[in-house]
């Protein structure tokens, strides 16, 4: 399915939205999760937890949203974190650099180049301002940082661009009052801020959006020292570096050195055996490593996990080696301690990350999930019924003669194990559609013959085969049907 077909079914069946849609003045880049996005999205965090947070024994904080200006100091992003953007002298519209270059002449310039290069690219080609024409003046940096002002004085601060300088800040206390012991994973789930230039597409560039990131600490002298590295050796992963995606196992990857070491391989197999279990189809996916300019400043080395769509590659997530920056930072800025004893040995621990943007991770799932079928006339998305946001319709063939009282109680006995949706009204067809366009995976119908002998009929979404089975079993099917695998 394509982004168009993604956009009305997630309008029209309450996946998500834009914000403050019924005023004229809203901003680009905000959007809102309806009930089935919410529902998802939840499942999607339960699911990210189990194969990664739990897995491997990870901690999980809440920090804050705003941070002081230190943070952002020591973090370098008052003075790195910035896109390039040019303005045109004439009407004053302002784009950003590499967007305008690429979409006019197909040139990919990082984001993070020379800004001699974007105003090289842009003579060279005679770019002029797509609105009215004019001339750009020379490209410039601009800071995405959304600044606010704290008490009535109004003390300098920010909105946080990534969640994870809370886990970076919060370190030493964390390893000494949870009794940690290196390799340490940090996690965090919440909101990050950036004032996107030009936002677009929806969920894909976004000012407001949900970050999943995860920070190890580990040992720079024991990158190959990880016990667990037979679990994942064999899990098949793409990896692209100057050329076209090579297909390999882990264990083939740090063989022939194009994975640094068995710390970093082990993380991106876990990642990929998390995405195939979303639903996405991993082997339209792949790790791409960056180059010297496409990696942030803070990146040693720096796989970005890519997955194929209608509208393009898109980065779900940035597999950043941060090796001790964020520490050495912090422990400069603040002038704290950040060295801990691993063992006998005093170390300043370096940092890998798996930085997971979800709300893109959410879009991909749903347009990889969403089938057109034609031969039954519906639209089915076929979520992992994990993950559906709602696992059951429970339907009554009619509204009266007691079927109603029949269905209502049998939803009052479910509803608060399982996402189980009511619905007495309309033909029985059109609420099986509407049930297989928000992915649930079962529909139950109530009807006359319930009453004689507590038997229902049980719909399955994919194959749509039904069942005649007693009341009493719902529970079990349901209960073994969505159970996280």
């Amino acid at each position: 399915m394509d982004y168009e077909t993604v956009m009305k079914l997630a309008l029209e069946r309450g996946f998500y939205f834009p914000s403050c849609e019924v005023y004229a003045d809203a901003q680009a880049g905000f959007w809102e999760y309806g009930p089935t996005g919410v529902g998802l999205k939840n499942k999607f965090l339960q699911l990210w937890r189990r194969e990664l947070i739990r897995r491997d024994g990870m901690l999980e904080i809440d920090g804050s949203q705003i941070m002081s200006k230190s943070v952002f100091e020591a973090s370098g992003h008052l003075g790195n974190f910035a896109d390039p953007i040019i303005k045109c002298s004439k009407c004053n519209s302002t784009f950003r650099a590499d967007k305008t270059i690429a979409e006019i002449t197909k040139i990919e310039i990082p984001e993070s180049a020379d800004l001699i290069e974007f105003d090289n690219a842009i003579s060279q080609n005679n770019i002029k301002c797509q609105k009215c024409k004019g001339d750009f003046e020379k490209t410039k940096n601009f800071n995405m940082m959304f600044k606010v002002g704290i008490g009535p004085e109004e003390e300098e601060a920010y909105l946080r661009p990534e969640t994870c300088q809370s886990i970076f800040v919060d370190f030493p206390r964390l390893y000494k009052t949870m009794r940690g012991k290196l390799p340490l994973g940090i996690a965090q789930v919440g909101k990050s801020f950036r004032n996107e230039i030009a936002p677009r597409q929806s969920l894909l560039r976004l000012r407001e959006f949900y970050q999943a990131e995860i920070e190890v600490f580990c040992n720079p002298t024991k990158l190959d020292v990880v016990e667990k590295f037979e679990e994942i050796q064999d899990v098949i992963i793409r990896i692209q570096t100057d050329s076209e995606p090579v297909v390999i196992t882990c264990k083939e990857g740090l063989e022939s050195g194009v994975i640094p070491n068995k710390f970093v391989a082990y993380y991106l197999g876990i990642l990929t055996e998390f995405y195939e279990k979303t639903g996405i189809d991993v082997t339209k996916s792949r790790f791409r490593k960056l180059g010297e300019k496409e990696k942030a400043f803070y990146a040693e080395v720096a796989f970005d996990f890519e997955v194929e769509t209608t509208i393009g590659w898109l980065e779900l997530v940035a597999c950043n080696y941060r090796s001790d920056y964020d520490l050495t930072s912090h422990a400069t800025k603040s002038k704290e301690k950040f060295e801990i004893m691993d063992g006998d040995e005093k170390v300043l621990p370096h940092v890998f990350e798996i930085s997971m943007g979800i709300d893109r991770s959410l879009y991909t799932i749903l347009e990889h999930s969403l089938r057109d079928d034609k031969e039954h006339e519906r639209i089915v998305l076929s979520l992992k019924p994990y993950l559906s946001p709602t696992h059951v319709g429970i339907l009554s063939l009619v509204k009266k003669d007691g079927l109603k009282e029949k269905t209502d109680q049998i939803h009052l006995n479910i509803k608060r194990k399982f996402d189980a949706f009511l619905d007495h009204s309309g033909a029985i067809g059109r609420r099986y559609r509407r049930l297989d366009e928000i992915g649930a995976p079962f529909a139950v119908t109530v009807d006359h013959q319930t009453l004689e002998d507590d038997t229902i009929t049980i719909r399955k979404r994919d194959s749509m085969e039904q069942t005649r089975i007693n009341i009493s079993e719902l529970d079990s099917i349901l209960s073994e049907s969505i159970a996280f695998p």
